[in-house]
């Protein structure tokens, strides 16, 4: 391989494959990987993607569920020089072939069982065979002797979770993934002796690249699983093989509300990480009632930024548990008005970022990265107050604020006051168009008992003015979310004005 400048994706495998070569780097299924092993099959992977006539530059789009596979073919198109396009393996129809088609990607790297998905015209490869294995030729491909990616050139198009509008691809440098790779590491305690557990999506930005890359770059022993299953998670954790996970509060949510949660011995996890939506305050005072020793960190951001933007550590939560926390190493943060100017600490305005860790801009889409970028700091879209001490406390999406009567209503607020209420297990709230109110303030509740609209509302307005007490409550089976936990409130606003609760 000609030798390059600077830090890439890559790189961060490779060095620590030099660095311990014997020590198992991942584990997945019955597979287990040294860093060695690793690093040599991304090399024949590379040459692999190479030998199928892709240049540098080119996009590869990747759909797939977790594996080993999938990550070795992530790492094998940034060393490569390839831009990698992950795409959540759910989507279908339009939505699928819109990514696709976006992107300009000239192969899409499939798992066998759900490639027949995608669109006739698109070439495939299968990421692995149907019995699992990686693909044969890998072991047949001589190592990569390319050259090395520049850091400036782009690693992969992340595209945002699209819960207000179509997904732009972020166009992500390997030079800002690899500050985020750092970032995370000193903001989150990441060390080699750690031994986490990664059960999320890996097509999604907050697996891959605030814990497994960030986990690989300083040598830790990584456990890949197919999804968030609770019974292997608390088997890993007793048997003492995890003491290190991430998970969105909806996950969380769901290991809390386990009949065995409070009889399973768990005192073994001592990082627990939580992010990619805002986590319910009653749910964090539930979690560490029970486990009082597990230390844990809050995780804000988006794709643009790498993810990782802000973190609260464990010592920072106490009185401030509603706290995003702090920007991370190579994040500047400010909260600003419309006009772009500085708010006053106390003050709701919006969060805006400038880091080496942004993107370059949405691929192919010029007028929102303009837009996006104006002023020279990139506009998150994130509504938020700064205290004193510089610690910052989401609001609400800016879209997702309430218009009640001329008054604006930040709906996590109503959502924390529902949550606590013993017969809520998950709670959305949105705004509805209404003749009266402008938006009247509308629950979306999925219960844990029988429990009426009447008792809810009530419950809300004991410790919220009557303002910003729902008009309506609305019970559901479950709430319609993303694969990274985010509720997609727009699908909910949009469900309901097509059949509105009654009038008030």
């Amino acid at each position: 391989m000609k030798p390059g400048h600077g830090s890439t994706v890559d790189g961060v495998l490779r060095r620590s494959a030099h660095r311990t070569p014997a020590r198992v780097a991942l584990e997945y299924g019955d597979r287990s990987w040294t860093y060695e092993e690793l690093d040599d099959a991304v090399s024949r992977a590379a040459t692999a993607l190479i030998d199928e006539g892709l240049a540098p530059g080119d996009r590869v789009a990747a759909y797939g569920h977790n594996s080993d596979a999938y990550l070795i073919a992530f790492l094998a198109c940034a060393r490569a020089g390839l831009v990698h396009v992950p795409v959540n393996h759910n989507l279908t129809g339009d939505d699928l072939t819109y990514l696709v088609e976006q992107s300009g990607s000239s192969l899409v790297l499939a798992d066998p069982g759900i490639a027949d998905r995608l669109p006739a015209t698109v070439r495939t490869l299968p990421l692995r065979d149907a019995d699992g294995s990686l693909l044969d030729r890998l072991a047949r491909t001589a190592p990569y002797d390319g050259p090395e990616p520049r850091t400036e050139d782009l690693a992969q198009l992340l595209y945002t979770s699209g819960t207000t509008a179509l997904p732009k691809g972020a166009m992500m440098t390997h030079r800002a993934l690899v500050h985020e790779y750092l970032s995370a590491i000193t903001a989150l305690d990441l060390s080699a002796g750690d031994r986490p557990v990664h059960a999320l999506p890996l097509y999604h930005s907050a697996q891959m690249h605030v814990f497994l890359l960030p986990y690989l770059a300083v040598g830790a022993t990584n456990i890949v699983l197919d999804a968030p299953d609770g019974d292997r998670l608390f088997d890993l954790i007793e048997a003492g093989r995890c003491d290190s996970l991430f998970a969105p509060p909806t996950v969380w949510i769901g290991l809390a509300d386990r009949p065995d949660f409070d009889s399973r011995d768990l005192t073994g996890l001592r990082k627990a990480y939580y992010g990619a939506s805002i986590m319910p305050v009653p749910v964090l005072e539930r979690l560490r009632a029970r486990l009082p020793r597990l230390a844990f960190y809050n995780c804000f951001g988006q794709s643009e930024i790498g993810p990782l933007a802000t973190v609260l550590g464990p010592d920072e939560h106490e009185g401030r548990l509603d706290s995003c926390g702090r920007p991370v190493l190579f994040v500047d943060a400010r909260v600003v008005d419309e006009d772009g100017k500085d708010v006053p600490d106390g003050t709701p305005g919006e969060i805006v970022y400038r880091s080496p860790q942004l993107c370059e801009g949405y691929w192919d889409k010029p007028r929102e990265t303009e837009e996006a970028f104006r002023g020279g700091w990139f506009h998150s879209g994130d509504l938020a107050v700064r205290d004193a001490d510089g610690y910052f406390t989401v609001v609400d999406r800016v879209k997702d604020v309430i218009n009640s009567g001329g008054v604006l209503v930040a709906s996590r607020q109503v959502e924390d006051a529902l949550y606590a209420h013993d017969a809520v297990a998950e709670a959305a709230v949105i705004g509805l168009p209404d003749d009266k109110w402008i938006e009247a303030i509308t629950a979306v509740v999925v219960p844990r008992r029988d429990v009426t609209e009447e008792e809810l509302i009530a419950h809300v307005r004991q410790t919220l003015p009557a303002f910003k007490a729902p008009k309506h409550v609305v019970f559901t089976d479950a709430l319609p979310r993303n694969a990274s936990g985010k509720i997609l409130k727009r699908e909910l606003r949009d469900r309901l004005a097509a059949t509105p609760p009654p009038a008030t």
